[in-house]
């Protein structure tokens, strides 16, 4: 990651918004902060454990640039300064679009064909805590047989690639293809989506936009195997499903090769910024053989 992600990009992005340093102690350096706070997003650590992993591990120091002992390190104060900095610019999508930007530069980012999605995240449900009752923006919702309570994270990826382009949080109780209209970038001429997207062409502005949407399970599972006709319908939807199936690959990411499996803080707007920024960099992790080759 630390060939992969355009830091030059990424470092003019937040400097514009950076505190200039006139007054008290001078402040660390941009790239040293975003790289720390870049860490705390693949490895889960919350603002005191990432202070804490600058001190006890020699890496993390080293990819921050605060390898010299002689150096002071970030407390936990100045890592929560810099994130609240870029959640009050929202400098999160604006990462992303980058991130985005450069992987289009290298032919690894096509336009032609978008997938829609959305997965749930769940946030903590407990109401032991200081305002003894749950994160008032989320909400519950079922999917099968079994409750949630939390936040969906909408994604617009890429067909081709398999690359996230655009990320929206809403409450877990906003359906699907409410969405999937914000999820298009306006150039594509074909959509995917899941069988929860069925009307889609009566949400979405982009008339002229072919849409690739799964048929109901229950009427797949009807077909007659036997009969000809029934038999390519099932073939297309097969085809259709294999185009589907690279939205799993992010989530994956971020869920598994990064552990975001619950959502950290109170509010869709923090946890939506922190999704747009692991959607970034599951980006980079999944393009990083191609980027490295270039």
């Amino acid at each position: 990651m630390n060939r992969v992600v355009p830091w030059r990009e990424l470092v003019a992005l937040v400097s514009v918004h950076a505190p200039e340093g006139k007054r008290g102690r001078p402040p660390f350096p941009v790239e040293t902060m975003l790289r720390i706070h870049f860490m705390q997003q693949w490895f889960t650590l919350s603002d005191p454990a990432m202070e804490e992993a600058l001190h006890d591990v020699p890496l993390f120091r080293e990819f921050a640039a605060l390898d010299n002992w002689n150096m002071r390190l970030p407390d936990e104060s100045t890592i929560l300064r810099f994130r609240h900095l870029l959640e009050k610019h929202e400098l999160a999508a604006q990462i992303l679009a980058a991130v985005n930007a450069v992987l289009s530069s290298k032919g690894l980012l096509l336009k032609a064909g978008t997938v829609v999605d959305a997965t749930l995240i769940a946030a903590p449900s407990s109401t032991k805590n200081a305002s003894v009752e749950r994160d008032p923006e989320m909400s519950s919702t079922k999917k099968g047989n079994q409750w949630y309570f939390g936040m969906k994270a909408h994604i617009g990826m890429d067909a081709e690639f398999g690359l996230v382009h655009t990320v929206q949080g809403t409450a877990a109780n906003v359906h699907d293809i409410v969405k999937a209209d914000a999820l298009l970038h306006g150039e594509e001429t074909v959509v995917y989506g899941d069988a929860g997207y069925r009307g889609i062409q009566k949400r979405t502005s982009a008339k002229a936009v072919e849409r690739m949407v799964a048929m109901c399970p229950g009427k797949r599972a009807a077909l007659d195997k036997d009969d000809a006709l029934d038999r390519i319908v099932n073939e297309i939807e097969y085809l259709k499903a294999s185009v589907r199936a690279k939205v799993e690959h992010p989530c994956r990411v971020i869920k598994l090769q990064f552990g975001f499996a619950k959502a950290r803080y109170r509010g869709l707007k923090k946890n939506t910024a922190q999704l747009t920024t692991l959607f970034a960099l599951s980006n980079l992790w999944m393009a990083r053989r191609k980027l490295l080759k270039m």
